[in-house]
């Protein structure tokens, strides 16, 4: 059992487990330094520290590859939860880090293509084009036309990526006052613990390949979903098919709403999906590895970050989902208790549960559910509240519901990115088994 207050990517709902956060946002403490500071108001002061705190880190970040990109694309996505005041300066800043690095020169690309293909390497294709289009966290992506004609991704692992991670997260550490500047209340050392053995993980592109082609064959001829099939994988290479269409990056800066509805309950249909299909869980889910395509599927990419889950979300997330969805505070507290989320001789009032845990369910409560970063930042504000009776402190989440529970903060962050509304909790009954066991029904169209 993991106590609540010592979750780092994972400290919110303990509950209706859609509408999570991953960070301890204490999003609008950095503007509660009194109304006054040297004659100028807090709120300019705080602006203009935090501008200059995201240029410095930028610059730091960009020296880097592996864990700090990695940890760029956690905060990018989640600057949705800041209030507007504060978030604007660091938001292009941050967003940057989801698809920029600096490319390995043509000559390295080359060796790494040599020592894990061969020295015959350019037979394998009929064209391939030197300048990367794309950057991954721990390697950089090529175009390419494969020998028998087909489009492909050409994935080039950075040389020395293993030991340039342990570096990058040692240097970030030495940083971590700056993290703290831009995001009061984060866990920033346990998140880059866990963002290490994450990125680890995606240092074997053998497994990659063994992911993706697990997610190919599942969703062959899906009318919603394209994943590229794998071309070959050798070592520190991986070749995928290439796939078009708009990044939901894009979609969230200017996509039209039809879009961003679109692409945000294919998005979390997805992510349902995919253990009851084929096993496994996207565990990466940021805007880079998505494209909305011209046909209106949603294309998929990047499997180095793959939790297994074999038969499908179990019963027991889908009862800590439903939750918040009870509609009665006595119900609440009892399944609360039921599910081992209240700490062995703490007294909690039903009534205070209910009000911290419902607002949270609001996604998997209504027929349809509109996000957006107005209803993130106020999540993260009654969460991050700090005072001794709020009953956050008194919850815990149980162990086995942990890497579920990442993944859907992460996409909960992208979703109110989008801005997206659909029925969001057809997709939880539909997809998670035990979630609809005793779930109240949605209000009607009078209410």
């Amino acid at each position: 059992m993991t106590h609540v207050s010592d979750l780092p990517l994972r400290a919110v709902t303990r509950t209706a487990k859609l509408a999570t956060l991953p960070l301890g946002f204490a999003g609008r403490t950095a503007l509660g330094v009194g109304k006054k500071t040297f004659g100028r108001s807090a709120e300019k002061v705080a602006l203009e520290i935090q501008t200059r705190t995201a240029e410095q880190l930028f610059k730091v970040l960009g020296e880097l590859k592996g864990g700090a990109m990695k940890l760029g694309q956690v905060l990018s996505i989640f600057e949705a939860a800041l209030p507007p005041e504060i978030a604007g300066p660091y938001r292009a800043t941050l967003t940057k880090l989801q698809e920029a690095a600096p490319p390995m020169p043509v000559t390295t690309v080359h060796r790494v293509l040599t020592e894990n293909l061969g020295a015959d390497w350019r037979d394998l294709f009929q064209s391939f084009d030197d300048k990367p289009a794309a950057a991954a966290s721990i390697g950089q992506v090529h175009k390419a036309v494969w020998q028998d004609g087909r489009e492909v991704a050409v994935k080039v692992q950075y040389p020395g990526a293993g030991k340039a991670i342990i570096g990058d997260f040692n240097q970030m550490a030495r940083v971590g006052k700056m993290f703290g500047v831009l995001f009061p209340g984060a866990d920033i050392k346990n998140i880059l613990e866990e963002l290490k053995v994450r990125v680890r993980e995606e240092l074997d592109y053998t497994v990659e390949a063994a992911s993706q082609s697990a997610f190919a064959e599942a969703f062959a001829g899906d009318p919603d979903f394209l994943v590229p099939a794998v071309v070959a994988q050798s070592g520190n290479v991986l070749v995928t098919e290439w796939i078009y269409g708009t990044p939901l990056s894009q979609i969230i800066t200017s996509g039209t709403q039809e879009q961003r509805d679109r692409a945000g309950i294919l998005f979390s249909r997805f992510l349902f999906s995919a253990p009851a299909r084929c096993g496994h869980l996207h565990a990466d889910p940021h805007p880079g590895n998505f494209r909305l395509m011209d046909d209106g599927r949603l294309g998929v990419i990047d499997f180095g970050a793959v939790d297994r889950i074999e038969g499908g979300f179990h019963k027991e997330i889908g009862r800590l989902m439903r939750i918040g969805t009870l509609g009665d505070a006595d119900q609440i507290l009892a399944a609360c208790k039921a599910e081992g989320m209240v700490r062995p001789g703490v007294e909690i009032d039903a009534e205070d549960l209910a009000a911290f845990i419902e607002p949270l369910a609001v996604p998997l409560i209504s027929d349809t559910f509109k996000f957006s970063r107005e209803w993130l930042r106020d999540q993260a504000v009654r969460v991050t509240d700090l005072r001794p009776n709020n009953v956050v402190r008194f919850l815990d989440l149980p162990n086995d519901y942990v890497l579920v529970h990442r993944t859907i903060a992460l996409g909960t962050g992208v979703l109110c990115q989008l801005e997206a509304e659909g029925a969001y909790r057809a997709e939880a009954i539909r997809w998670v088994p035990g979630f609809a066991d005793d779930a109240i029904e949605g209000p009607s169209e009078e209410e």
